[in-house]
């Protein structure tokens, strides 16, 4: 069963930066396409950022202040948030699609504050 497990939520100040991990295991093919979701008070979710053997994709808001990038060997996900800005306070959720299926993790806040 696939599972994803995110770290590195948390409050950071704006300006400041976090950085977001994402485990992923359970299957037996490479995670090929995985990316980072949002969901902010009051929003619905939102794509921050996509990896594939395609190359990557931001959402027009975070581009120039997200990196995300992906270490194969372990199956792992990252997201470098830098110059967070109120706005970007969500719920961060990490997802994969394996042969057209898409899981999701449990989460984790990021808290932006003043």
């Amino acid at each position: 069963q696939v599972q994803l497990v995110e770290s590195g939520g948390g409050l950071v100040q704006a300006g400041g930066s976090l950085r977001l991990s994402c485990a992923a295991s359970g299957s037996s093919f490479n995670f090929n396409v995985m990316g980072w979701y949002r969901q902010g008070p009051g929003k619905q979710r939102e794509l921050v950022a996509g990896i594939s053997t395609r190359g990557t994709n931001y959402a027009a808001s975070v581009k120039g202040r997200f990196t995300i990038s992906r270490d194969n060997t372990k199956d792992t996900v990252s997201l470098q948030m830098d110059d967070l800005k109120l706005e970007d306070t969500a719920i961060y959720y990490c997802s994969a699609n394996v042969f057209g299926i898409n899981y999701w993790g449990k989460g984790t806040l990021v808290t932006v504050s003043p």
